[in-house]
């Protein structure tokens, strides 16, 4: 059996440096693959996803993506 689900996307942007920064928050940048401002990647969304906006929505924009 097939599942079809839509799994709703976001657009993850970079808008403020990593600069004094705590080294966590610099990880999780990289590991979302933001190295620069203005830098953006999409992502399907998760719960871990969610967490890892959570930890640096200081530092990023969020968009969704239809």
């Amino acid at each position: 059996m097939v599942k079809t689900s839509i799994m709703a996307k976001i657009r993850v942007t970079k808008t403020k440096s990593a600069i004094k920064r705590p080294k966590n928050q610099k990880l999780t940048l990289e590991a979302m693959g933001l190295r620069k401002i203005g830098q953006s990647n999409e992502f399907e969304v998760s719960d871990s996803l969610k967490g890892m906006i959570n930890k640096v929505k200081h530092l990023v924009s969020v968009q969704e993506i239809n």
